[in-house]
């Protein structure tokens, strides 16, 4: 029976129709003669009721293969959400050597800067904690790889984790800029801070002391006139981190918990935690981020104990946690806060944020 079937099939009809149970891609239909005569007409001036007839058909077959795309993304990111204990051990054992060699591990200083440095400055970090410093510098320096597993467990676990679904997404779309990224690739806004820069967003979300503290902060970014992309000022706040350690701020408060990522983590959280606050009593917008980044670049470098300090007091609900200081009323330079780029170091004095 097959056979006969088979044998009266003309090789055109084989052509456009695929058998049964095995579905064409999108793409490959529309390499058919008549959709590529509805795609060629729509192109053209829309100057009769046809044509417009065949502008809505490009346009359903357009949103028919985003739906295809979206489909395939979730299929692929189905793996299970990772803690941050486990991404950790991951760059702990993975190969990091290419980044190690872009590690510029301190700020280098020259003349009175460099005096002023070695008499009033932090202490150094014990020996035992540079390897640890090491890794923190090498993952700032590690891009996102879609082929590393890892990388996309990480990517899709904070996904779920901010917005509460028990889906995955697709690795590129529209939904990373719900998410306060500046496009639809996130890997493009983590120059400066690399993995780094997700690693600290997926403790934010992962630890469940922290992780009402994320919603609240991604709730208000999604404010109708207080808005801000929470993602984005994620990665500034990562990259103030880096600047601290690399300047030698957070020497102090390492040596004492004989720790160096968990201090960095804290930092981060407590930072973001002085910004939610800031940012939600004095009813700040994105017009003011600049000067918000600036002080919290200040007070990373210069009180990050007291920054600490609340980070441990909110997490205890202890009444102290309200009483962070505001900021002064003095004006700060422009800051191009949508744009994160690689940060710049100036040779003499400390580095700058930009």
């Amino acid at each position: 029976m097959s056979g006969g079937a088979g044998g009266s099939e003309r090789p055109e009809e084989r052509q456009r129709f695929p058998p049964p149970g095995k579905s064409r891609p999108i793409l490959a239909l529309r390499q058919n003669g008549l959709l590529q005569a509805l795609v060629w007409e729509a192109g053209q001036p829309a100057g009769t009721e046809i044509s417009e007839e065949l502008q809505r058909a490009q346009e359903e077959w357009e949103a028919v293969e985003e739906i295809q795309s979206g489909l395939w993304g979730t299929l692929a990111s189905a793996a299970p959400p990772i803690s941050f204990n486990e991404a950790l051990q991951y760059f702990q054992t993975a190969d990091l050597s290419e980044c190690r060699k872009k590690v510029q591990a301190t700020v280098r200083r020259q003349g009175l800067a460099a005096l002023v440095h070695f008499l009033f400055g932090p202490p150094r970090l014990q020996p035992q904690l540079q390897g640890e410093r090491e890794l923190a510098l090498a993952m700032a320096q590690c891009g996102l790889d879609d082929n590393e597993r890892v990388h996309m467990r990480i990517l899709q676990t904070i996904y779920k984790k901010l917005t509460r679904s028990r889906l995955g997404c697709p690795r590129y779309g529209a939904h990373w800029e719900e998410l306060g990224f500046q496009g639809a690739d996130p890997g493009t806004d983590l120059r400066g801070t690399g993995m780094l820069g997700l690693m600290q967003l997926l403790y934010f979300v992962m630890d469940a002391q922290t992780l009402p503290l994320a919603h609240e902060i991604f709730k208000l970014s999604q404010h109708g006139t207080q808005n801000f992309p929470f993602c984005i000022m994620s990665v500034n706040i990562t990259r103030i981190v880096i600047q601290a350690l690399r300047e030698e701020c957070l020497s102090r408060e390492c040596n004492r918990r004989q720790q160096v990522i968990a201090v960095l983590n804290d930092l981060y959280a407590a930072a973001f935690l002085q910004l939610y606050r800031l940012w939600k009593w004095q009813h700040k917008t994105i017009a003011d981020s600049g000067f918000l980044l600036k002080e919290l670049e200040f007070s990373a470098k210069k009180k990050p104990k007291q920054l600490l300090k609340s980070l441990e007091a909110y997490v205890n609900r202890c009444p102290a946690a309200d009483g962070l200081p505001r900021p002064s009323p003095a004006p700060a330079e422009e800051m191009d806060f949508t744009g994160v780029c690689d940060p710049q170091v100036e040779l003499e004095g400390e580095a700058r944020l930009i």
